[in-house]
């Protein structure tokens, strides 16, 4: 298997077993939960936390870690992945986001096959995923090497709460969490709107990289624009 089959193999993977976190929790909160909503989205919190600086750590020095269409366009954008590669890691990503899901539901005895009919929408959960997105990239792209898994959880975790939306901040999350009708869905006339102010968010958090100038970390580019060493990001 050459380098770039690799990469799309640890994208496919990393983002496969976060949704299955991601969702596999959810169920398994509001199962034992008895109907309290706070309880099951803490309990939801702490697993995604926890499972997600695992899936840094392990796919971070294949493929960077992406698990994140959003991530891998800012990237491709600022020349720290070759662009040929962005399409290859959204269709990998988006693949394991289904497959995530219907993992999930076959761990739990559900229904592989579901649509979500959990409605999510309204300005104020947009606003809430374009700050949630922004912020990721934000972190991504300013924290010190080799602090970027626990940074990026630890943030997530946090925004879980601090956001309306429970920060999907994941075109990909969006997509595979379509197919749950469980805890974490989202149904899918709702997922335009998500998709949309995440890709907002994440210019915004590019934007935002760029005014506050180079982190101390991050050496500048180099003549021509080439890529910078690859960190592990999510």
């Amino acid at each position: 298997m050459n380098g770039t089959s690799r990469k799309l193999l640890a994208e496919m993977l990393g983002t496969a077993l976060l949704l299955a976190i991601v969702i596999g929790s959810g169920i398994m909160a509001e199962r034992l939960a008895g109907g309290n909503v706070a309880i099951a989205l803490l309990a939801n919190a702490l697993a995604t936390v926890g499972g997600l600086y695992v899936l840094i750590e392990v796919f971070g020095p294949v493929s960077g870690a992406h698990f994140n269409p959003a991530v891998s366009i800012a990237m491709a954008v600022r020349h720290s992945m070759p662009r040929l590669l962005l399409a290859p890691y959204v269709v990998a990503q988006l693949s394991g986001a289904l497959l995530g899901a219907w993992l999930a539901h076959a761990m739990f005895d559900a229904t592989i096959f579901q649509l979500s009919t959990r409605l999510r929408g309204g300005t104020g959960q947009w606003i809430a995923e374009a700050v949630a997105t922004a912020g990721l990239l934000l972190v991504i792209l300013r924290a010190p090497a080799g602090r970027v898994a626990a940074m990026v959880a630890c943030y997530i975790g946090a925004a879980y709460w601090f956001t309306a939306s429970t920060s999907f901040a994941n075109p990909a999350a969006a997509f595979g969490r379509m197919f749950s009708d469980s805890f974490a869905g989202i149904a899918p006339s709702s997922v335009p709107g998500f998709v949309m102010a995440q890709m907002v968010g994440a210019a915004v958090g590019v934007a935002v990289h760029r005014a506050l100038g180079l982190p101390p970390s991050e050496p500048p580019d180099t003549a021509g624009g080439a890529a910078r060493p690859e960190r592990p990001r999510v």
